[in-house]
């Protein structure tokens, strides 16, 4: 493809609408061309905000835009495969948010259908292995620097929000493992050199959010999951945490290990004074992943372009969502359950 690429987006929610200012103004070789929302305020922040002149309430006229090149969906979890599928069929490439979806057999659909467009480009947004730091930690594991890696320790903790957001959003979100943790899960399948999952166990308690109960939900979760050949990995996400969110990952093998992420540090300053020795923390996802999201986004805009492959598949998603409905379905049984 020598034009630039037309892109199209799908929800302008909170993430969305990052996703949409990077596209409008920061990725180069990309055009945002169209946006698509059900809720009126939105598509006219995509009109007065991104400069966006085609704006849509339903999703099958932006599929129809002989414009549009490329849809980034960013849409509720339980849309993603069939919008994916959608998207497709319509000749579009697509790149969807995580997870691909809340079950295997939607997974296992968008799977068929890709296969059936093989000169589209079908991406999930498992951000971190775009992060410098990860790819840095791949590339190491990769070269046999510390051993065969056999544990990861993994996870993804967000600051506590006394708004409850996550409880409004726990009927759709299939769960913190499904949520928060599918990030890790990659991120552990990638760095062991994707090995098949086999068990996995949860156990997790409510610290701060007694609404999370109707929905057999918990605010702080820890997960075990066994692999073929012996490797293992751990699981820690939380939704309390007091001072920021704090994404970190070690990964052990048989002559060393390495650790990404730990202490959530914003930057390289440590303070010293009367109150102590101190150091400031990243306040969200976005503000640790930044970075990683233009990274991730502009692989997109290149494999559609023709310019380079992707590493990240579609069954790497389906892998994520497979792990992480046997580990919700360990918290809600309390027994091991198999993968």
């Amino acid at each position: 493809m020598s034009h630039t690429l037309r892109i199209g987006i799908a929800g302008l929610g909170r993430l969305g609408q990052r996703h949409a200012e990077a596209l409008a103004f920061r990725t180069r070789h990309c055009q945002l061309v169209a946006a698509c929302s059900p809720v009126a305020d939105e598509r006219q922040y995509a009109q007065e905000h991104l400069g966006v002149a085609r704006v849509y309430e339903d999703f099958a006229h932006l599929l129809a835009d002989p414009g549009v090149d490329a849809v980034v969906l960013v849409t509720p979890t339980s849309l993603h495969a069939d919008q994916t599928i959608a998207a497709l069929q319509a000749s579009k490439h697509v790149f969807v948010e995580k997870p691909l979806a809340l079950n295997v057999a939607d997974c296992e659909r968008v799977l068929a259908v890709a296969e059936q467009h093989p000169t589209q480009v079908a991406m999930v947004g498992f951000v971190r292995r775009f992060d410098p730091s990860y790819v840095n930690a791949h590339a190491s594991v990769a070269a046999g620097e510390i051993g065969k890696p056999f544990l990861v320790r993994s996870q993804t903790c967000d600051q506590n929000d006394e708004q409850g957001f996550f409880v409004r959003f726990a009927p759709t979100s299939g769960g913190i493992f499904m949520d928060c943790s599918v990030h890790d899960i990659d991120l552990a399948r990638w760095l062991l050199g994707r090995p098949k999952a086999l068990r996995a166990f949860a156990s997790g308690t409510i610290a701060l959010h007694p609404g999370l109960a109707e929905f057999g939900d918990v605010d702080n979760g820890l997960a075990i999951v066994e692999f073929e050949g012996g490797a293992r990995a751990v699981f820690y996400a939380s939704r309390t945490m007091a001072h920021g969110h704090e994404t970190s990952t070690e990964v052990i093998g048989t002559a060393g290990k390495l650790t990404v992420g730990e202490h959530g540090a914003r930057d390289r300053v440590i303070v010293s004074d009367a109150s102590g020795v101190r150091h400031a923390v990243v306040k969200d996802f976005y503000e640790r992943f930044e970075a990683a999201f233009a990274a991730e986004m502009a692989a997109f805009v290149a494999a559609c372009r023709g310019e380079q492959a992707l590493s990240l598949t579609l069954a790497d998603a389906l892998e994520a969502t497979r792990i992480g409905l046997a580990i919700t379905r360990s918290l809600h049984s309390g027994l091991p359950e198999l993968v």
